[in-house]
């Protein structure tokens, strides 16, 4: 027990690969007094680097109650406590349900950053979320569960801006997504990719399939959670006979480390 509270840490572990943690996540967890790890989601080996002594909790039989209960009486206890939690902690994570009763009593948090499922999957499949003149927008998203989604959020709309979609936590729905993308106007063999466990050691799997294809993909590869499922009109570029290049490398593009060639 030491006079002043300690410091409270999220950290986001990536989506997968221990490897993939951040330098300072890392560096957090070589110090830290105690970790409190999201275990249902979160490798066991993300901890490897916990030193002798740290008392390391699961989560994931916790409600958030006894969650803040546990990282208050560590903060009474160790300098640096980590909550270990998947991919980035901003996104689809209860940081500021967190945070917020943990600074009522006293105790400063931080954040550091992970690697979301979305860049890794696209990694994992060898696909660019965005491209010159195809499309420069990636919009983040789920579909409405358990969990409804604002006014102006469904699928079906967020769909008809035909940019590139990561959906998240929506893998029990593939009839749903199926059935909002063809009413926003997606082409019914338009490509989707599907990536279950993301840079996970020997359990990434990365299915290729299209819309009106995707809820028996699904079902038959027997995906129902820990899979991102991307729509893009980027899908493929890399087998496309002609593409449009960026600018930035272009040899007529002059910027203020090159001078661009002329004609």
């Amino acid at each position: 027990m030491h006079n002043v509270p300690g410091t409270v840490w999220f950290v986001g572990a990536g989506p997968g690969d221990p490897d993939l943690i951040t330098v300072k996540g890392r560096s957090l967890i070589e110090r830290a007094g105690a970790i409190l790890v999201a275990g249902s989601l979160v490798d066991d080996a993300a901890t490897r680097w916990a030193p002798d002594g740290c008392a390391v909790a699961d989560s994931k039989g916790m409600t958030l109650d006894e969650i803040v209960a546990w990282l208050i009486d560590a903060a009474g206890r160790h300098e640096t406590v980590v909550r270990l939690q998947t991919g980035d902690p901003t996104l689809y994570g209860a940081l500021v349900e967190m945070a917020r009763p943990l600074e009522a009593a006293g105790i400063v948090v931080k954040a550091v950053p992970g690697v979301s499922s979305a860049m890794a999957s696209a990694c994992a499949a060898m696909e660019a979320l965005t491209l010159p003149e195809v499309t420069q927008t990636v919009i983040l998203t789920r579909v409405a569960g358990r969990t409804p989604m604002p006014p102006g959020e469904s699928l079906a709309e967020l769909a008809a801006h035909k940019t590139t979609l990561c959906l998240y936590l929506s893998a029990t729905l593939g009839a749903t997504i199926r059935e909002e993308l063809l009413a926003a106007g997606w082409e019914a063999d338009a490509p989707v990719v599907v990536v279950h466990k993301a840079t996970w050691p020997d359990e990434e799997r990365v299915l290729r399939t299209t819309v009106a294809c995707l809820p028996a993909t699904l079902k038959n590869e027997k995906i129902s959670g820990q899979a991102m499922i991307i729509v893009s009109p980027t899908l493929g570029a890399r087998h496309w006979p002609t593409l449009a290049t960026s600018k930035l490398y272009d040899p007529g593009f002059s910027h203020r480390f090159r001078k661009g060639e002329t004609a």
